[in-house]
């Protein structure tokens, strides 16, 4: 069983930024494909970025250039790095995870991930 806690989120200023924490318990990051997804009220749950087991990052075409997703195996922690935050970024994001051999085919889908944080809040003011 894998075990995802996320952090760092919070309120900012249109162009600050914000570096959100995905912690790992349960397997270790070699083995796992992780993805962040974020949910606004109203809306579906969407794709965010992804990190494959050996580093391949993913991106939606939305925060390419401003978001950078890395890994730190050694604490077994995800970050997701945002930077230029816009007022559309406001959502609740979510740090997700899967072990499957097949991931890379289906990444940006929730379906791919079996394993789920419970959210941190991120908030951008204009």
């Amino acid at each position: 069983q894998v075990q995802l806690v996320e952090s760092g989120g919070g309120l900012v200023q249109a162009g600050g930024s914000l570096r959100l924490s995905c912690a790992a318990s349960g397997r270790t990051l070699n083995t796992l494909f992780v993805g962040w997804f974020r949910q606004a009220p109203g809306q579906e749950r969407q794709f965010v970025a992804a990190i494959s087991r050996s580093g391949y990052t993913y991106y939606t075409p939305s925060v390419k250039g401003r978001f950078t997703v890395d890994s730190v195996k050694s604490v077994n922690t995800v970050y997701l790095q945002m930077n230029n935050l816009k007022p559309e970024d406001t959502a609740l994001y979510y740090c997700s995870a899967s072990a499957r051999s097949d991931t890379r085919g289906y990444f940006s889908t929730e379906s791919a991930y079996d394993y789920w944080g419970q959210g941190t809040q991120v908030t951008v003011s204009s």
